[in-house]
């Protein structure tokens, strides 16, 4: 996509898309709807240089400020068109929304919905479903290159070698990805755990209630109680079942 002011007003709109679609694909797969409307914003030119690629910002609590999914579109070129729609369900619908609190459980949900618009018949696009998988593998390198360097003491050259030589990528990415994990230890794992959790308390859920599964009923104990650490979703995954 061309780094041109029509480039960027093209991805924003494609990203608008893509949230309209899965709003209207949300009730096969959910009871709890969210109720805030969310927009998709480009990145304030005032803050585009710093910020992150795609992230999320809440709905205030009176409900008088909608949800923005945000999307930097300083350089477009730098954000994949490939992965666009695994972003757009892990910062968007059916992701992040009002969660915070507890990483495993916030980030492992968003990371969980991205494979779930698999599930729900997204992803038509190949080249789409590329991105969602290069976007796992990068989280399943952080369980490494994390454990690597705070607990093996591995040197920063290490483990962006590591990176490079084991995902998508060029150096100045692979970089800022190390200087963030070697500032915040632990933080970069959660995505992939509590992902990991969610789907192996779904895959139980499934074996053990056979014909009387729903994945709407497992979707509302999951998202019933708000934000919760990792094993008391265990606690209220298995009181269901």
């Amino acid at each position: 996509m061309a780094d041109t002011p029509e480039g960027k007003a093209t991805y924003v709109a494609k990203a608008t898309a893509l949230i309209d679609t899965m709003r209207d694909r949300l009730p096969t797969a959910f009871n709890l709807i969210p109720k805030a409307p969310l927009e998709v914003r480009a990145v304030e030119p005032f803050r585009q240089a710093s910020a992150g690629l795609a992230f999320y910002s809440r709905p205030s609590a009176d409900g008088k400020r909608p949800g923005y999914y945000y999307v930097n579109t300083f350089n477009v070129k730098a954000i994949p068109t490939y992965q666009m729609e695994a972003l757009a369900y892990h910062e968007g619908l059916p992701g992040l929304r009002k969660f915070s609190g507890f990483t495993a459980y916030s980030e492992g949900w968003g990371l969980y919905t991205e494979r779930l618009g698999k599930d729900m018949g997204f992803y038509q696009d190949p080249y789409s479903d590329f991105g969602r998988q290069v976007l796992e593998l990068r989280r399943a390198i952080r369980l490494v290159v994390d454990t690597g360097l705070h607990a093996k003491r591995w040197p920063k050259e290490q483990a962006i070698s590591y990176i490079l030589a084991n995902q998508p990528g060029d150096l100045e990415s692979a970089t800022r990805d190390i200087n963030r994990y070697i500032v915040m230890p632990g933080q970069a794992t959660a995505y992939m755990i509590g992902q990991m959790e969610i789907l192996r308390l779904r895959a139980d859920a499934q074996r053990r209630l056979g014909s009387r599964y729903d994945i709407k009923k497992f979707h509302d104990i999951v998202l019933g109680s708000g934000f919760v650490p990792l094993d008391i979703l265990k606690e209220l995954v298995e009181a269901w079942v």
